[in-house]
């Protein structure tokens, strides 16, 4: 799928003028265009996601299904949104724990959580990070329940050099490896680092659909 994007990319620059590269509708690409047909054409996706646009000619908008097959969230589905909000982020220096603020970034996942992820990437892309939520209620120590986001790579760590295979797989890694240590739900957190079989049976609960504590949480299983 995607050297399909590599053969789509070539022939809208045969077909420009001078050469020059094109994007969607025959108009100059833009930075951010470039680079995210760049990161995409070296996707090296893990056996646990693929990837689908749904105009093939937007490449700033795609979704991603992340299908983790173990950890905690093992059997889930999540959805998250990329957004460009345009200016900083409240937390592009600060710690999560600080604001209720992240991040925005459009995905669903599964793992077998199906999680199907459609990205937004900002113009200001790769100098800004994209902006990630989660639009699927989850019980999670770095996800809040309005579906903000923490992931160093998206705040303070974010290099231009980095990509969206990295953002993909720190992604991936929240559900693998929650981290209780930087936490935008506080309450998850705290019953992660003091009962682990508890943190256990609130993740199995919430992905089945029910309440943990005076929160309902949607099924989120397959």
């Amino acid at each position: 799928m995607i050297k399909l994007f590599s053969l789509k990319q070539q022939k809208k620059d045969e077909e420009s003028a001078g050469g020059n590269r094109t994007g969607a509708g025959g108009k100059k690409a833009s930075a951010a265009q470039l680079r995210i047909q760049k990161d995409i054409n070296e996707l090296n996706l893990p056996k646990t996601c693929e990837i689908n646009f749904p105009d093939d000619d937007d490449l700033l908008n795609f979704r991603l299904i992340i299908s983790p097959d173990e950890g905690f969230y093992k059997g889930g589905k999540f959805v998250f949104s990329f957004k460009d909000r345009g200016g900083p982020s409240p937390l592009a220096t600060g710690s999560c724990g600080q604001s209720s603020w992240a991040w925005m970034f459009l995905f669903q996942a599964e793992v077998t959580v199906q999680q199907t992820l459609k990205k937004q990437v900002g113009q200001g892309y790769p100098h800004d990070p994209p902006k990630v939520k989660c639009e699927t209620m989850v019980y999670h120590p770095n996800i809040d329940l309005e579906g903000n986001v923490c992931l160093n790579i998206l705040r303070e760590d974010w290099k231009p050099v980095l990509t969206i295979n990295s953002i993909i797989y720190g992604l991936q890694y929240l559900f693998l490896e929650p981290n209780p240590e930087d936490p935008l739900n506080k309450e998850a957190a705290e019953v992660l680092q003091t009962n682990r079989r508890l943190f256990e049976q609130n993740v199995h609960r919430s992905l089945r659909g029910g309440y943990v504590g005076a929160t309902y949480f949607e099924r989120c299983l397959k």
